[in-house]
C-alpha cells in the first residue's frame, strides 16, 4: 500500500472522528437545553401542607419551578397587584402550571420583548401567563415597555376542561419559548416533556373527580322577546357577563349564570326564546351552604315574572324540598375541592376548570 492511500485512509479516519465529536457536543448540549430534571417532592402540589386528600382523587407529581433571585411573576397582559418592595405579588402557580424559563443574552427593552410576544395568550386550548424579570431584579407580573427585561418565564396550563396537556400544546409552547431565546441571544431551561404530560394527566384525572355542574330549566309556553326576558332577569339581580347573565354574591363573584338554551347571546334585540338555563358551576362558585337553594330561589322568583315552569335536567318539576338534599351533598364536594387546594371559586380553580 502506498503512502498515498495509508494518509487518504488516516485523514478518511481523523474526519470519521471530528464527525462524532461534532455529533456528541450537539446531542450534549441539546439535552443540557431540553431535559433539566426537576427534583420530586412528598407533598402534593394539589393539597394543602396537612390537608387530607379527597377520596378519588389523583395526586399529580410535582414539578418545582427554578427561581432565580428576585424572579417575579404575573400576566403579560393584566395588571397586577404590586408589593411594597415594587415586585408584582403573582407568582407561577406550581399546582397547576409548569414553567419554562428563558434567560436573555442581555437586558431586553419591554416594548422590543412585547412585540416579541403579540399574540401569545395561549398553547392550543391552555393558557400561557408570562412572568418576567427586570434588570433590577423585579418582580413583574405585567410587561412595561419602559423597563428592560433579563428574564421571562412562560406558565403552561397543565389541564382544564378541555383535558390535560397534550404533546402538541406543549410543543407550542416550547417553539415559542425556542424564538424567544434565539432572538434575544439566550438559554432556555424547562422540564423533560414526558413528565410534564404525566403530571398535566394526574391533575386532569383529579379534577374530573371532582368536576360537577348543576342546572335547571325554565320553559315558556311561547317565544319570549329577550328584553323582557332580560328585563325581569335584571330585576333580580341579575348582571350581563359576555354572552350570559350572571348571579352575583357580595364578594361580586358568579354563584350562578342564566343563559339561552340555544346558546346565543343574551343580548336585547337578539329575538326571542321559550327556553333558559340556570347553571351553577360548583367548582367555579363560591362555597355557600345555600348554593343550590339560592339559585331554586331565584329561578322560581324569575319562572313567575315570565310566566315559565321550572324544571330539573329531565324536565320533571321541582319537588318540594329536593334544594335541601342537593345542598348537603354540594357541602361534601366544596370540602373535598377545598382539601384538594381547588377551593371553589379561587383563582387556581377558575384556571383549571375553565
Amino acid at each position: 500500500m502506498s503512502e498515498l492511500q495509508i494518509g487518504l485512509i488516516a485523514l478518511g479516519v481523523l474526519f470519521i472522528l471530528l464527525v462524532l465529536g461534532f455529533n456528541w457536543w450537539q446531542d450534549h448540549r441539546v439535552r443540557r437545553k431540553m431535559q433539566v430534571h426537576f427534583p420530586g417532592s412528598d407533598q402534593d402540589p394539589l393539597l394543602g401542607d396537612d390537608k387530607p386528600r379527597p377520596q378519588g382523587a389523583v395526586a399529580p407529581a410535582v414539578m418545582a419551578i427554578r427561581r432565580e433571585p428576585g424572579m417575579g411573576s404575573g400576566s403579560s397582559e393584566t395588571t397586577a397587584p404590586v408589593a411594597d418592595n415594587g415586585d408584582d405579588q403573582q407568582e407561577p402557580d406550581p399546582a397547576c402550571e409548569v414553567v419554562i424559563d428563558v434567560r436573555f443574552g442581555g437586558p431586553v427593552r419591554g416594548a422590543d420583548l412585547q412585540a416579541a410576544l403579540i399574540g401569545f395568550h395561549k398553547a392550543g386550548r391552555k393558557a400561557v401567563r408570562v412572568f418576567a424579570e427586570t434588570d433590577t431584579q423585579c418582580h413583574r407580573a405585567r410587561l412595561r415597555p419602559e423597563e428592560s427585561y433579563v428574564s421571562v418565564q412562560l406558565a403552561v396550563l397543565l389541564a382544564n376542561r378541555s383535558g390535560p396537556l397534550t404533546a402538541i400544546e406543549w410543543s407550542q409552547a416550547w417553539s415559542r419559548a425556542e424564538d424567544l431565546s434565539e432572538r434575544f441571544e439566550g438559554t432556555m431551561e424547562g422540564p423533560d416533556q414526558q413528565a410534564v404530560l404525566e403530571q398535566a394527566a394526574k391533575l386532569d384525572d383529579a379534577c374530573a373527580a371532582l368536576d360537577t355542574q348543576v342546572g335547571l330549566t325554565l320553559s315558556m309556553s311561547a317565544p319570549q322577546p329577550m328584553v323582557q326576558i332580560i328585563g325581569a332577569a335584571q330585576s333580580l339581580g341579575f348582571v350581563a357577563d359576555g354572552i350570559r347573565l350572571v348571579w352575583l354574591s357580595e364578594q361580586n363573584q358568579v354563584c350562578f349564570t342564566l343563559l339561552r338554551a340555544d346558546s346565543a347571546a343574551m343580548e336585547t334585540g337578539m329575538g326571542a326564546t321559550d327556553r333558559l338555563y340556570l347553571l351553577l358551576d360548583v367548582p367555579c362558585s363560591p362555597a355557600d351552604p345555600r348554593a343550590f337553594g339560592r339559585m331554586v330561589d331565584v329561578g322560581r322568583g324569575l319562572a313567575s315574572r315570565l310566566g315559565a315552569d321550572l324544571v330539573d335536567d329531565h324536565g320533571k318539576p321541582l319537588v318540594e324540598g329536593a334544594e335541601a338534599s342537593i345542598d348537603e351533598r354540594l357541602q361534601v364536594l366544596f370540602q373535598q375541592l377545598d382539601q384538594a387546594g381547588l377551593t371553589a371559586g379561587g383563582e387556581r380553580a377558575l384556571r383549571v376548570f375553565a
